[in-house]
């Protein structure tokens, strides 16, 4: 990086800057070798006889609070769902604030309840932690920094390079909630019905597909960047694509109102709840009905498929065309987590 050249709020947002600064500045200098190699999202760590799962995520979400959450329980969630997906078991948790002079006691207590009844729910506890004031304008109300520790579920090993072609991808529920109900409430945008944030935990989710642990190849939760960011890097450098069908993804009517009107496309866009999961075709359907009946899997389907397209994701339009699907290249939606 030169003199002149300047961090830009893109480099935050999931897409193509971000993952430059990562290769360019992180992985240069701490993932040539061990567990940062790959940037999983958490680190496989061996204890003796015991392999732990660690992660950490910061969140600086506005509005704090926001339809269906607020940045307690998304703190708790985003955390939570990288060790998940990671292949663990979830168990501890740090939760460290940076608060900025002059925020109201009475939110911080809403939000730390929200941290206190998410972690319950999941039953995962909040160990240890760190507090921080800084002076009025130094940051906006409110920072959340989390990192979650949990044991390796037995016998599920994911990774790219078990993916194979003619496998299936899956998702738990409709896509870009999220990040449509943070801008909806930005905007204060009027809709038929208001829209929810899906943020929540995928433990469970990632439990009951541990019974077919052999052909289950890869999980991942589309955060920053949206599907259309986790695929199109699974895909990179890799000798096999993903094709989508678009009538199998679901969406939302009202994610995809609003999406509409910010003219943003839905698969660039967070989910907070939801995870992608790549399997083997004939553990596909097992998998779907198992997350069926969990309430945050209620939504699950198949929305593609791997391919031997070397290193791109296509998309089947309703109207029967194809479509590259690319990587977002910056921030879309700034601030949503």
């Amino acid at each position: 990086m030169n003199e002149t050249e300047r961090i830009l709020l893109g480099h935050g947002g999931g897409g193509k800057l971000s993952r430059n600064l990562i290769d360019r500045e992180i992985v240069t200098r701490f993932g040539t070798d061990g567990p940062l190699v790959g940037l999983p999202d958490g680190a496989r760590l061996k204890l003796g006889e015991e392999t732990l799962v660690f992660s950490t995520d910061s969140f600086v979400v506005s509005p704090l609070e926001f339809p269906g959450g607020d940045i307690g329980r998304l703190a708790v969630h985003g955390t939570v769902n990288d060790v998940s997906v990671s292949g663990a078991e979830p168990l501890w948790l740090s939760l460290a604030l940076i608060i900025e002079e002059g925020l109201e006691m009475t939110v911080l207590q809403r939000i730390l309840d929200s941290v206190r009844e998410a972690a319950d729910e999941i039953g995962v506890k909040v160990v240890t932690g760190d507090t921080k004031v800084v002076a009025c304008g130094q940051c906006d109300r409110l920072f959340i920094n989390t990192a979650g520790i949990g044991r390796k579920i037995p016998g599920l090993n994911t990774g790219l390079d078990k993916i194979k072609q003619g496998d299936v991808v899956i998702t738990s529920g409709t896509l870009g909630d999220h990040g449509m109900a943070i801008m909806a409430a930005r905007e204060k945008l009027t809709l038929n019905n208001e829209l929810l944030s899906d943020t929540g935990s995928v433990h469970r989710l990632v439990s009951a597909a541990a019974e077919w642990a052999d052909g289950v190849r890869f999980m991942r939760d589309p955060t920053r960047g949206g599907i259309a960011a986790v695929l199109g890097e699974i895909v990179e450098d890799h000798s096999f694509g993903i094709v989508l069908k678009e009538e199998k993804i679901p969406y939302n009517p009202d994610a995809r109102a609003v999406a509409e009107v910010l003219g943003i496309d839905l698969m660039h866009v967070a989910c907070e709840g939801r995870m992608l999961l790549i399997c083997a075709p004939e553990i596909a359907e097992k998998i779907i009905a198992a997350w069926r009946a969990l309430s945050e899997g209620a939504g699950a389907a198949i929305i593609g498929e791997v391919t031997s397209d070397r290193g791109r994701v296509i998309l089947k339009t309703l109207i029967g065309g194809r479509r590259m699907v690319d990587i977002p290249q910056g921030e879309l939606l700034p601030r949503i987590c």
